[in-house]
Parts: structure tokens; sequence; C-alpha cells
């Protein structure tokens, strides 16, 4: 069995931007232990937040609860009635890491998109090592 999240924390959400789209605000948000810190563009009629707020937000190779790779999309996935990681979260988006850049001390950021709505984490190498340029699920639940 393969491990399939491969990053996992909870963010207290410190400012939210939606000036600029009509559907999408630009959340900040702290994690807990003040480690990591991200930058998510979400789509607010969906997933509505507010400041103030913890979502937990996991990063995962695959939605298969067993870790393996699935033999279809994930399009299919959704339609089988077999569980999936995602029944246990409210807010789910599947794109690509994208890029990595070298931060302060042993920080390091991270890129990621979703279909052009963008994820930046940065953070302590060691938290966020298990990312890689790949495809990627984001799942986020309160």
């Amino acid at each position: 069995m393969a491990d399939s999240q491969l990053f996992e924390d909870t963010f207290n959400i410190t400012a939210i931007n939606n000036q600029k789209y009509d559907r999408v605000s630009r959340i900040t948000g702290t994690s807990t232990d003040n480690a990591t810190s991200m930058t998510l563009d979400i789509n607010h009629e969906l997933y509505p937040i507010t400041t103030g707020e913890n979502i937990q937000m996991v990063l995962a190779s695959t939605l298969n609860l067993d870790g393996t790779k699935p033999d279809k999309g994930w399009k299919d996935l959704s339609r089988s009635s077999e569980s999936t990681l995602a029944d246990m979260y409210d807010y789910v988006c599947y794109g690509k890491v994208y890029r990595f850049e070298e931060g302060d001390g042993d920080n390091i950021k991270v890129y990621c998109s979703f279909g052009g709505l963008l994820l930046y984490i940065e953070g302590p190498y060691k938290k966020l090592t298990p990312l890689r340029i790949d495809y990627v699920y984001m799942l986020l639940k309160k």
C-alpha cells in the first residue's frame, strides 16, 4: 500500500481578496504551527469561506483509499460507487505541481495549478519534500 497523502496541514484563513474575479477569491492562511503559509485561489460560490476559519488541506497523489493509482481517469472515479478520499472532503480539485523555488533558510516554495486556480505554499523543506512535479489532488474541509 502506497501512502497517497503527500502533504497535510490545517490553515487559519488570515485574508480573503475577492475583488478581481466574480466567483474566485484568493485566500491566504497560516498553518496552526505557524511554519507554513499558503495562498489559494478558490471558487467561493462552491466553497464559501471567511477570515478566521480553519481549513484542513491535503495534497494527494490518488483518491483511492488504498493508495494505489487508478486504472481509469478521475472523472470515472466520481461516477463509481466505491468510496474514495474525496468522500471525506468538501472541496476537491485536480491539478499539477509545476514549480519549486528555494525560500529563506530551510523553507521552499511550491506552486500548483488547478485549472488556472493557483496554490502557493511556503514552508519547511522536510514538510514539503514528498511533493514532486506531478499531478495531485487538493482536498479541503472545514
